[in-house]
């Protein structure tokens, strides 16, 4: 049983390995392809994140679900490719929007460049994603521009907020569902249907993903509040913050509305208030992380976790399944 890729994805079969790690590798070496320029100034800001590494979690997945047709297509890699460049592109534009300072254990973009230049690199990434995308077929450029769509649509829902009378946790999870769990579910997709593993599996492995991908993002969600810098490669409580308001501060306004409780009360105000304060923000991070809505963040994330690993259960058993399975585990495990 050897870990591979460095999202620590545990494989007991050597071919399946070799697999894994050839197919990771390729992605990798197509990324610093896909991301060069004859300028080199662009070249520098677009392998800026690549070059800082990353869990690869996206091309992983591609790469599994290929293993249940023909892992070896010429279209697998490619495809994992424009699932990281998209996913790293939006990661520059997030960050401008969050303000964020550090990511994936690096200065973000926006603090080493500036706003203009994360955000325009973001777009060049876009444009490399879809050139890539393009000699993949026409039916693969409609799934990636309706993910992106989607994409897009979960980041717009965020911004707007929950409509008046709606609960605002079922809100949050239709955003990362379009947010995170969209680009996912093309992962599974991609990698399926590159494979030629038929309609069945391909559309197995795409709702895997959509719930796996939802599952990860409720785990950062908590990796946020509950990690240091180290062990998340960002700045703890960046979502705090910014007055973004992730899963386990939905939780808490929850509880602080249904029972009323003073100290629940009393946190949700100070959340509310300015925590570009160091103190303060160290304080609201302090007792958020012993604060039974963070448990309740966790709960949900399990939830989902095990969803994609039940929707595993018609494929053929042997040791892709078995990885897939796993990494259900893993998205847990990251939550605590």
């Amino acid at each position: 049983m050897t870990a591979v890729g460095p999202f620590g994805l545990s494989v007991r079969d050597q071919a399946l390995e070799a697999d894994v790690q050839n197919g990771l590798a390729a992605v990798e070496a197509g990324l610093l392809d896909a991301t060069k320029s004859d300028v080199p100034f662009i070249t520098e800001a677009a392998q800026h994140l690549v070059r800082a590494g990353g869990k690869r979690f996206r091309p992983l997945l591609v790469i599994l679900a290929a293993q249940f047709g023909d892992p070896h297509a010429p279209g697998i890699v490619p495809a994992a490719v424009v699932v990281e460049l998209t996913h790293l592109a939006t990661l520059y534009h997030d960050d401008v929007m969050d303000e964020a300072l550090v990511r994936r254990g690096v200065d973000s973009a926006n603090t080493r460049w500036g706003n203009s230049v994360a955000v325009l690199t973001g777009d060049f990434l876009f444009a490399r994603a879809s050139h890539v995308l393009a000699d993949l077929g026409p039916e693969a450029v409609r799934i990636q521009a309706e993910a992106f769509e989607r994409l897009v649509t979960g980041q717009i829902l965020e911004t707007a907020g929950p409509r008046d009378g709606s609960d605002p946790v079922e809100h949050y999870l239709d955003v990362i569902a379009g947010k995170t769990g969209s680009l996912v579910a093309v992962s599974g997709r991609f990698g399926a249907m590159m494979a030629g593993a038929g309609e069945r599996f391909t559309e197995i492995l795409t709702q895997y993903g959509e719930r796996l991908g939802v599952a990860f993002q409720l785990a950062d969600d908590v990796l946020d509040i509950a990690s240091d810098s180290h062990e998340s490669g960002k700045t703890p409580g960046t979502d705090l913050r910014e007055g973004i308001a992730t899963l386990p501060v939905l939780h808490l306004r929850a509880l602080a509305e249904r029972y009323g409780r003073a100290e629940d009360v009393e946190l949700v105000e100070l959340l509310e208030g300015d925590l570009a304060d160091d103190a303060r923000h160290a304080e609201a991070l302090r007792r958020l992380r012993v604060h039974p809505a963070l448990e309740l963040a966790r709960r949900d994330t399990v939830r989902y976790a095990r969803e994609a690993r039940a929707m595993l259960a018609p494929l053929p058993d042997g040791y892709a399944k078995a990885a897939l399975a796993e990494l259900c585990d893993l998205v847990v495990h990251r939550a605590g």
